[in-house]
């Protein structure tokens, strides 16, 4: 296996790829960190959160996000569940409507796949990169799951070359060990 990893370059890949991942998380780290020693007050903003909207509001936008491009980290509604009355449910909760939301865009994709033009670039223009996917496509969920990249896209990629649902759906699971080691730190700030 180790010489197969080897010859197929998945190693440089993986060292790419955690550089990257690690310097991202630095870099969001410290852009959090200096917002709020410096501009913002996130204590304040989630205590406006929880007062002004509903939580079924807050949730319905959470799963619109996780099902469409991730656009809002879900950092910010484990934060918020810190301040809701019941923090580990809320939190279970909302680590299940990110996994479903990956299911939504996972069918997505699928459904975007049946459109000849998308059809087309994937299986013309991208085809090496299609390759990779559908062979290293555990490891692409994995990181879709547990690092700050948006969940969505990596799900909908997976619906678009057809990786195998059941293999996607359990390695979608790491969403819920990203939510659990997240609430850990997020817990204890907010």
């Amino acid at each position: 296996m180790n010489r197969y990893y080897r010859i197929t370059r998945f190693y440089d890949f993986l060292k790419d790829t955690s550089i990257k991942a690690g310097l991202t998380i630095l870099i969001i780290g410290l852009l959090l960190w200096g917002l709020e020693h410096f501009f913002l007050d996130f204590n304040a903003i989630l205590d406006k959160l929880v007062a002004t909207f509903t939580p079924l509001a807050i949730l319905a936008v959470f799963v619109i996000s996780e099902t469409f491009l991730g656009l809002i980290p879900p950092e910010i509604f484990i934060a918020w569940s810190a301040k809701s009355a019941e923090p580990l449910l809320f939190l279970l909760f909302l680590a299940s409507l990110s996994y479903i939301g990956g299911i939504f865009a996972y069918l997505i994709g699928k459904l975007l796949f049946r459109i000849p033009r998308v059809r087309y670039h994937l299986e013309v223009k991208i085809a090496g990169h299609i390759a990779k996917l559908k062979k290293w496509g555990g490891f692409f969920v994995f990181v879709g799951a547990m690092l700050p990249i948006p969940h969505s896209l990596v799900s909908m990629a997976c619906g678009l070359v057809k990786y195998d649902f059941r293999q996607y759906l359990l390695w979608a699971l790491f969403r819920y060990v990203r939510f659990g080691i997240y609430a850990l730190v997020l817990f204890k700030v907010f």
